[in-house]
């Protein structure tokens, strides 16, 4: 890594000028390079820290907020899927909890997925199911006589797989016949 006395020399030997004024109380160098008859400005030489430091500021800030949507990033927005950043995707159907549960069953056929067990939740139900290495997890939620809303969960291990869940919903939808 070059000192910054180095890169004045370097400048100095490439021709260019150098000027260093101070904007509010902070220094900044300015550099003028001689292009044939043409004199260039360029502004402060950045190290890229800014940049860098800004891009992991909004990653840890943003990493914290687990239940905001990714939908703002135009992540999962296939078939009006949204997503977490924990790998579980949700689907709000206008259709009554009784039709999305067969269309729910048919789309989990198709994917020969295996239902395991079936519980009774507050609103709704829950299903519980296997595929390969997968333990799924999808709750149907009774939001109106006419809507009902699905989430679909799929881990493997300590690892959750949003696509899997993505893709039984958007199956489910398909045989609702696109509702």
């Amino acid at each position: 890594m070059r000192t910054e006395g180095a890169f004045v020399a370097h400048d100095l030997a490439m021709g260019h000028e150098r000027k260093r004024i101070s904007i509010q109380g902070t220094r900044v160098d300015l550099m003028t390079r001689h292009r044939g008859d043409k004199a260039v400005r360029h502004g402060p030489r950045s190290s890229g820290f800014f940049k860098a430091g800004f891009s992991v500021m909004a990653a840890v800030l943003l990493s914290a907020c687990d239940p905001v949507s990714l939908t703002v990033f135009g992540v999962g927005t296939a078939a009006g899927v949204q997503h977490t950043l924990g790998g579980i995707a949700y689907r709000t159907f206008s259709a009554p909890l009784p039709k999305v549960r067969s269309a729910l069953k048919t789309a989990l056929g198709h994917m020969d997925i295996k239902v395991g067990a079936t519980e009774k939740i507050e609103n709704g139900e829950r299903i519980k199911a296997r595929a390969a290495d997968r333990d799924i997890e999808i709750e149907l939620e009774s939001i109106s006589p006419k809507t009902t809303r699905m989430r679909s969960s799929a881990r493997s291990g300590v690892f959750m797989d949003a696509a899997t869940a993505t893709e039984i919903i958007i199956q489910t939808e398909k045989a609702l016949g696109g509702s």
